[in-house]
């Protein structure tokens, strides 16, 4: 197969970035647009969890994230974690029976398919892992020791730093206003928002949130979930807590030596109805003072609520449209978890045509037109 003759990455979060970076280092004429500033949308505002504990709806979709995890510390390895990547795995528990048992259950099924889990009593997490925590003794946890959290923007920082180097041009602040196609539909040109128009060969649609929008650019309909999610950062004069973990009601990170990331599930329901981001805020700090004492004397410092990437089904859209030739999607939420194999999975298919078969569940052919 002849390679594209230029290959344009609409959005440079955390996939498109990988996306980039993996087809740059590979030779390839690459040019990163982006609306924003990269891995400052979505990125940046994610809990960044990286895991396939809670990816069990599927067996395909657990193997795809097993494999993104690994591709993580393949990464690391490559172009070092030292500011990015915090491996020490993710806490978890419940405060009602029957979501214990649900836990429980959850265990003996990761532990059927080979992934490490232990389970722990309160006690014991206080002991050996996390001793700012205010869980009951007696209280089942589970422990997944290979589990990590990223700090996104700095992953994406650099990622584009060397896709630079190798070669690959960024252009920040520009959105993309047409995508122009042959009469075969295959792609030719993208058309920016500065009045510039770049010819291309390929267009990897990883806009996140606006994927639906780009995809709409070709004439393809890709149905996308309303889905916002609000996280918080809170400072405090010492972080209490090493690793992630999602505890009753909040989920808790630290984000570097003077930062707490703060996001739940439940806070999130309240945004459709027009709470205020300050009491959605006040709401997740109140929620995680009583996990982690300490955190009650934290500062609220920035609060965003944006919409995830999530397909309509639930799982990614991941690779060529058939129908477009030059056209590829890279749309899904957990980008934190499944970013780094997906940029690996993508760059090989763009370059060399061939489908891998480790998303062969997740192709965008499966949104009928």
């Amino acid at each position: 197969m002849k390679r594209p003759e230029r290959v344009v990455v609409i959005g440079v979060g955390i996939v498109g970035a990988c996306v980039g970076w993996n087809l740059s280092r590979q030779g390839a004429d690459v040019v990163l647009i982006d609306a924003g500033r990269p891995g400052e949308g979505v990125t940046d505002w994610s809990f960044s969890w990286v895991n396939a504990a809670n990816k069990t709806v599927s067996k395909s979709y657990f193997d795809l994230n097993v494999a993104g995890m690994a591709a993580h510390r393949e990464l690391a390895r490559t172009i070092g974690g030292d500011s990015w990547w915090h491996p020490g795995g993710h806490l978890r528990w419940a405060d009602d029976p029957a979501a214990q048992v649900r836990l429980l259950n959850t265990a003996d099924l990761l532990a059927s398919w080979d992934y490490r889990v232990e389970v722990c009593t309160g006690a014991q997490v206080r002991s050996r892992l996390e001793p700012a925590l205010a869980v009951p003794g007696d209280t089942p946890v589970l422990f997944c020791p290979d589990e990590a959290w990223v700090h996104g923007r700095r992953l994406v920082d650099r990622l584009v730093g060397r896709a630079v180097a190798a070669g690959a041009e960024l252009r920040s602040g520009i959105s993309v206003r047409d995508i122009g196609t042959g009469a075969d539909g295959s792609i030719r040109s993208v058309a920016l928002s500065d009045g510039s128009r770049l010819d291309a060969g390929a267009v990897v649609n990883a806009a996140g949130p606006s994927g639906s929008r780009i995809a709409g650019l070709i004439g393809r309909h890709l149905p996308m979930r309303h889905e916002p999610g609000a996280v918080t950062r809170i400072s405090c004069a010492q972080v209490p807590v090493r690793r992630a973990m999602h505890a009753p009601h909040i989920e808790i990170r630290p984000d570097g030596d003077a930062s707490v990331v703060l996001h739940s599930r439940e806070i999130d329901a309240l945004i459709d109805g027009g709470e205020d981001p300050a009491e959605l805020a006040r709401l997740l700090h109140e929620s995680a003072r009583h996990v982690v004492p300490e955190l009650g004397n934290a500062r609220i410092a920035r609060t965003r609520v944006v919409n995830r990437p999530i397909p309509a089904d639930g799982f990614p859209s991941v690779g060529s449209v058939p129908s477009a030739p030059g056209y590829y999607e890279a749309i899904t939420h957990s980008g934190i978890t499944l970013g780094p194999v997906i940029g690996r999975l993508l760059a090989a298919e763009i370059l060399t045509g061939k489908r891998d078969e480790l998303p062969a569940d997740f192709r965008p052919e499966r949104f009928p037109p």
